[in-house]
């Protein structure tokens, strides 16, 4: 018998299970998956550490997250600077001077915003309908025609205008010469890839890959005190209340016999008539100078049982069902749940880490 069953190998599993071991509690780590490490799992290709589940930037304002991180990898200098292509036109993101000077020809902050007071003016929107009206209100129809509305409809597979306003609720103008897309003060990507951080975190703890929880929770129903579930906490209830609603992604790896094929880390592709949503050449994420490359083509999908959940929709009406969810869950004296299936929340990676943290804190604090 262990103190936990801590169910799903990624960052929120092997930060709790790391505390936890610290503290001297036993703990068995289990995953369906063949390999420990989430979504954030990494392998090597080629030479290069291949972000096998999607492209992860580690990024935080939380300098005690930086510091946590820090202990179980060296981090480089990688700032995130996405390139957008629409047609064959290429802008910057985020949505910067170099994007307004390349889709109007001018050069200050001051024409850059007459620019979209103008067109904004224009349309005449006093209450946004649904996103495609939220979106040309924030920004107006140039930047939203070539930037944001293929792209949009190919992540929700929806028109921009049967999708609610409330899904963008912002959308960040910078009227400066800066291609970084994160504002946050620390940034970077693990030297080494990131199953290395946690092949760190899960040392000396005893972990069972290809272990599918509710089968083996049938066989051992007594092999731990308590459970931390990473899992989807609808699932973990059988769906008695209803299906949570997610987003899933599907991705296409390719090794390309050049040095360097698009010249950036990540590319995204804005027209709806590309079916991929971007382009992620991985080798850029450490500055590789491999004499292959591996590109990874991603595309976005409906998620159906069975398939990978990525990410909670959090809109009003999951929300609602959420809550509901949560209420019983708040009723398990032996269950904790975490991460952005088990508290169905989109969380960036240091907001995992920080949510683990004070969970932990939580259940130990003296």
């Amino acid at each position: 018998m262990y103190n936990y069953l801590i169910v799903g190998a990624g960052l929120f599993g092997s930060v709790f299970a790391n505390e936890a071991n610290k503290r001297g509690k036993s703990c068995l780590v289990i995953d369906k998956r063949d390999h420990i490490a989430g979504n954030i799992y990494s392998e090597n290709v080629e030479g290069i550490n291949v972000h096998k589940y999607g492209a992860h930037i580690f990024h935080t304002s939380n300098k005690m997250v930086w510091n946590y991180v820090n202990q179980f990898a060296e981090f480089n200098h990688y700032i995130n600077s996405p390139i957008a292509v629409y047609k064959d036109e290429l802008y910057n993101l985020p949505f910067n001077m170099n994007t307004f000077s390349k889709l109007w020809g001018i050069r200050t902050p001051k024409e850059a915003k007459e620019h979209i007071q103008d067109q904004i003016k224009e349309l005449n929107i006093a209450e946004p309908k649904n996103l495609e009206e939220q979106a040309l209100s924030l920004v107006g129809p140039d930047v939203y025609e070539k930037l944001i509305k293929g792209y949009t409809e190919k992540q929700w597979e929806r028109s921009c205008a049967e999708l609610p306003s409330f899904i963008i609720k912002r959308l960040p103008l910078r009227f400066t010469y800066d291609n970084n897309y994160f504002n946050d003060p620390y940034q970077g990507i693990p030297k080494g890839g990131y199953t290395a951080i946690i092949e760190k975190m899960l040392e000396g703890i005893e972990v069972k890959t290809n272990t599918d929880y509710f089968e083996f929770i049938k066989e051992q129903p007594n092999i731990a005190e308590k459970i931390v579930f990473t899992g989807m906490i609808d699932e973990f209830y059988d769906y008695q209340l209803g299906e949570l609603q997610y987003r899933s992604l599907r991705f296409e790896s390719e090794i390309l016999e050049e040095e360097n094929y698009q010249g950036n880390a990540v590319v995204n592709y804005t027209e709806r008539e590309v079916p991929f949503t971007r382009i992620i050449e991985h080798k850029h994420f450490e500055f590789g100078i491999q004499p292959n490359t591996v590109i990874t083509r991603e595309y976005s999908s409906e998620w159906t049982k069975g398939s990978e959940p990525y990410y909670p929709i959090n809109d009003e009406k999951n929300g609602s069902l959420y809550e509901k969810y949560r209420k019983l869950a708040e009723k398990e004296k032996n269950v904790i749940f975490g991460g952005r299936l088990g508290q169905y929340r989109y969380y960036d990676m240091d907001k995992v880490i920080e949510s683990a943290l004070e969970i932990v804190n939580k259940e130990f604090e003296d």
